[in-house]
C-alpha cells in the first residue's frame, strides 16, 4: 500500500470503527438486553477469579488513565509540568507496572477458563475471540511502553504523531499523515485496538457501558428498623430521608 493509501486508511478506518461501536451497541441493547451481561462464572470457581479479576481490572484502569493522559493532553501542556525525560520515564514505569499487572490478570483468567471444566464449558467461541484480541492488544500496548524507554524508542515521541492524530479524529479533521510517521509497533497496537473496539459491542465487554456507577451514590437501603412508640414496637413506621 502506498503512503497516500495509508493516510486514507488512518483517516477513514477510525470513523468506520466508531460507527460499528455506536450501531453495534444500540443493536445489542435493543435486541439482546438479556445477553447484556458478563455471564459471570464465579459459581463455578472463585479462587483464581479473586486474584485474576482485580489484577486485570485495576491494571486496566491505570492503563486507561495513562492513555487518556497521553492521547488527550497536548505535549505543550505536559512540558509545563515536567521534562520530556521525566514524562517518558514515569510513563514507562507506571505503564509497565500496569501493563504487567493487566497481562498477569488476564493470563490467570484465561488459565482458569482453560483448566476448570465447568468454566471451560461456559466459554463460547465469542469469548475465545474476545480473549485473543484483548491479549494481543495488551501485549502490543506493553511493547509500545517498553520500547518508549529504550534509546531507539526514545527517538520517537508519540505525542507528536499518534496523539495529535487521535485528537484530530474527534474534531473531524483527520490527520492520517501523522499516524503514517509513527513506528510500526504503534501501527500494530492501534490496528489491534481498532479490531477490539469493532468486536466490543458483540462480546461480554459490553458490560463496561453499564458499570454500576450509581451504586456509589445510592441512598441507604433499610431492610429492617425497630422503633418504640407508645410502648409498642413498630417496624419501619418512620419515613426515612433519602440520600447519605
Amino acid at each position: 500500500m502506498t503512503v497516500s493509501g495509508w493516510e486514507i486508511f488512518w483517516d477513514v478506518v477510525p470513523y468506520v470503527t466508531l460507527a460499528i461501536v455506536i450501531v453495534g451497541t444500540w443493536w445489542r441493547y435493543r435486541y439482546d438486553k438479556f445477553g447484556w451481561t458478563t455471564r459471570s462464572s464465579q459459581l463455578y470457581e472463585s479462587r483464581l477469579l479473586r486474584i485474576g479479576s482485580p489484577l486485570f481490572h485495576f491494571g486496566m484502569l491505570v492503563v486507561i488513565i495513562g492513555h487518556i493522559i497521553g492521547l488527550l493532553i497536548p505535549e505543550s501542556w505536559t512540558r509545563l509540568i515536567m521534562s520530556d525525560h521525566m514524562y517518558h520515564l514515569q510513563a514507562g514505569i507506571l505503564g509497565g507496572i500496569a501493563g504487567v499487572a493487566t497481562l498477569a490478570g488476564i493470563a490467570l483468567l484465561v488459565y482458569r477458563r482453560r483448566t476448570n471444566g465447568p468454566v471451560f464449558m461456559a466459554t463460547t467461541v465469542n469469548d475465545k475471540v474476545m480473549y485473543l484480541v484483548l491479549v494481543l492488544a495488551i501485549v502490543a500496548g506493553l511493547s509500545c511502553t517498553l520500547m518508549s524507554v529504550t534509546p531507539q524508542g526514545a527517538e520517537h515521541d508519540y505525542r507528536e504523531t499518534v496523539s495529535p492524530w487521535f485528537r484530530s479524529i474527534w474534531v473531524l479533521q483527520p490527520r492520517g499523515d501523522l499516524m503514517v510517521q509513527a513506528p510500526l509497533y504503534f501501527h500494530i497496537h492501534v490496528l489491534i485496538a481498532l479490531v477490539l473496539f469493532c468486536i466490543w459491542p458483540f462480546t461480554r465487554l459490553v458490560h463496561v457501558f453499564s458499570a454500576p456507577i450509581g451504586y456509589l451514590f445510592r441512598p441507604y437501603i433499610v431492610y429492617r428498623s425497630r422503633e418504640l412508640s407508645g410502648g409498642n414496637q413498630l417496624v419501619g413506621s418512620h419515613p426515612r430521608r433519602r440520600g447519605w
